[in-house]
């Protein structure tokens, strides 16, 4: 945690009205700047149905604790691992339940979602017959044990880039954005895994009818493609807008090229794919609006009265 303090003592004129209650007036417009800076941010935040403030600790510093008898100031507590773990489970918690919450806007991105679904089920079987039409086999080809790990690299490699760039160069928002693809493609994959044992659609190399479902099968959706767009969206949506043409190019090119792959190695129908895209996507932008929901509640700003004069306290969290 990085916090500084400015102290000007004598700062107000000797008038009729006494510095104390100058300082609260100073100090009482610039909280409700603060406050409407901060609900502003808030109400442009699509996609994050619970907010979780930031711990806070009080702690006295400097004269202000020292020389008046005025409230202590308020700093962001530093991050520990334990303060990691909870933030997640509350963010999981909040991503299970968030349906409940859930108005006529995310009811219409779910509904078109279904509908892309849909119109990619249409052409299943028209796909599947363009990558293993050659086959000799019955079903297909039977996809090779080392696609599993190789479909998933794209992805992987492009977390473990952000995050060792963003350790070599010391970067906060750099590290930050690295978890954030680990959270959004873990809660993700999570949500993908129950889905697909509960739906239990048969894979392509299994039968040639793409309406299989509840066979005790694992197809739908994608897992691979569901992280891949997680961690693709996060890459494609965060960092500096002067590059977001490159980032998306990059993120959304990893999710796209992780189900072509699925495609290709008769591993998934095209519907599975389109449908762990959804999943993975959502869930990013799910996890971004939670975090930029916390950035807004990890500084603090005050005007503290002291003898004599008063002092500007500001405070952030930098961990």
């Amino acid at each position: 945690m990085q916090a500084r303090g400015f102290y000007w003592r004598r700062l107000l004129p000797r008038t009729g009205v006494s510095p104390y209650n100058r300082a609260m007036h100073i100090r009482t417009r610039s909280l409700a700047a603060v406050i409407l800076g901060n609900a502003w941010l808030m109400a442009s935040a699509l996609g994050a149905q619970a907010q979780q403030a930031a711990p806070t600790s009080t702690v006295q510093s400097g004269p202000a604790a020292s020389d008046t008898g005025s409230g202590p100031i308020r700093y962001p507590q530093p991050r520990t691992l334990k303060g990691l773990t909870l933030r997640t489970l509350g963010d999981a918690k909040a991503y299970f339940t968030a349906p409940i919450h859930w108005r006529t806007r995310q009811w219409e991105y779910f509904g078109g979602a279904l509908a892309a679904i849909a119109v990619a089920h249409h052409y299943d079987t028209q796909v599947r017959t363009h990558f293993v039409g050659g086959s000799t086999l019955p079903y297909g080809p039977k996809p090779k044990s080392s696609s599993t790990i190789t479909d998933a690299l794209p992805g992987f490699a492009a977390f473990a880039a952000t995050w060792g760039y963003a350790e070599l160069i010391g970067s906060h928002a750099g590290k930050s954005e690295a978890w954030n693809m680990l959270e959004s493609a873990g809660l993700s994959f999570v949500s993908a895994y129950a889905l697909k044992y509960t739906i239990g659609r048969e894979r392509p190399y299994q039968t040639t009818s793409s309406n299989r479902w509840f066979r005790g099968g694992t197809s739908f959706p994608s897992e691979h493609v569901t992280a891949a767009f997680a961690i693709g969206t996060v890459l494609a949506e965060s960092g500096n807008p002067k590059y977001r043409w490159i980032r998306r190019t990059l993120g959304y090119g990893i999710g796209a090229f992780t189900a072509y792959q699925r495609l290709k190695h008769n591993a998934h129908w095209l519907s599975d794919t389109v449908a762990g895209a959804a999943l993975g996507m959502a869930t990013a932008h799910f996890i971004m609006n939670r975090r930029a929901e916390r950035e807004d509640d990890d500084y603090d700003v005050s005007v503290v009265p002291v003898r004599g004069g008063v002092m500007l306290a500001y405070s952030a969290d930098f961990n």
